[in-house]
């Protein structure tokens, strides 16, 4: 059998993680969740072993279970505690995003992670699109040339009963809201894409129109990175009547690139000054039709941790990349709050920070 393999946390993102386990030939010893219905339904839905044992404490499933590699896939600010215990009992992580709602605990999950040698990837699983794939080849390539800007556009829709499935949704203290929820993935793949170190941040975020959530429904950025070049971002949940789009775009002097589609999961325009490859061809061989926004990138995602727990290398997508979409989210709460500027790299921040935001 494969590395023994656990999942805390068996709410809407779960069946992602659980295939994906699956596919990679994963021995899954056990489930834990506060509510026993949600472990009883994945149990039934995956056909999963008789064997697999049901905590609803995960301090207990460490005691009893010791996995080599764990999914945390609860609410988001369970993250950080979890994450801490689960290293401190000697298990890899792979943790949903975002990585922690405050910079402090991502630092002592990295921290903690690498004084005892424990593999943490951040579920940023879009990195591994075939698009976005053949992007960030583009990038090392330096095909660009020199970065001029790029920008992020999560068009979604999201309405009062996605957020009373799960009271924790758009809350300060759990979530966040459209920026850290919906569209990180996007924003993780803007920094990635444009390099990475970021001086400044110019945020605006409001709440237009769902008044029963804490946070933000709209939020747009301006940010300015160390190379030179520009991100925008804009995401919303208030697209009428449907999801809309994600897009990615990245603009060179010497090349322009739109992925879109659910997940930028198709490349729309691909453009290079030096002709190395037929735009058509691209754009065919280059995308797929997930089902849903979540794509098809947990399934290699996985894969490369495994790989690295047995080859004692660091994962492709690594803590301190969820570190750095969190800073950049958390970034723009802060310019929003503040009606100015933020300078970059941020120490210490939380979505706590930010508690009764619009109510004031």
């Amino acid at each position: 059998m494969g590395l023994k393999y656990a999942v805390i946390g068996c709410g809407r993102i779960s069946p992602n993680h659980i295939v994906a386990a699956m596919k990679n030939e994963l021995e899954i010893v056990a489930l834990c969740d506060v509510i026993p219905e949600n472990m009883e339904d994945k149990i039934n839905k995956f056909n999963l072993p008789k064997t697999t044992r049901l905590y609803t404490d995960y301090k207990e499933l460490l005691e009893k279970e010791h996995p080599d590699l764990i999914a945390i896939c609860t609410e988001s600010g369970k993250h950080g505690q979890i994450a801490l215990d689960c290293i401190d009992a000697g298990s890899h992580l792979i943790i949903e995003k975002p990585i922690a709602l405050s910079l402090e605990e991502a630092d002592q999950i990295i921290n903690k992670a690498k004084v005892k040698n424990i593999k943490v990837s951040a579920c940023h699983q879009n990195r591994f699109n075939k698009s976005i794939q053949k992007i960030r080849e583009a990038v090392e390539e330096e095909r660009f040339g020199r970065m001029l800007h790029g920008t992020a556009h999560i068009r979604w829709n999201r309405g009062e009963d996605y957020y009373k499935q799960a009271p924790w949704r758009g809350t300060w203290e759990q979530d966040g809201g459209a920026l850290m929820n919906q569209c990180i993935h996007n924003i993780d793949l803007l920094r990635w894409m444009m390099g990475d170190d970021i001086v400044e941040v110019v945020g605006m975020t409001d709440n237009m129109k769902h008044n029963f959530i804490e946070a933000e429904d709209l939020g747009m950025a301006l940010i300015k990175f160390a190379n030179g070049s520009y991100g925008i971002v804009e995401g919303t949940t208030n697209i009428y009547p449907q999801n809309l789009e994600e897009t990615l775009y990245i603009f060179g002097d010497r090349g322009t690139v739109k992925a879109g589609g659910k997940s930028v999961n198709i490349i729309e325009e691909w453009h290079f000054a030096d002709g190395k490859d037929n735009p058509e061809e691209v754009k065919e061989k280059y995308q797929e039709n997930p089902p849903n926004v979540y794509g098809f990138g947990h399934n290699p995602l996985y894969a490369d941790v495994i790989d690295a727990i047995k080859n004692d290398r660091e994962p492709y997508v690594t803590a301190e990349d969820g570190r750095r979409a969190l800073e950049l989210v958390l970034a723009i709460y802060k310019s929003a709050e503040e009606g100015k500027s933020v300078k970059l790299p941020l120490e210490k921040c939380s979505t706590l920070d930010f508690k009764g935001r619009f109510n004031r």
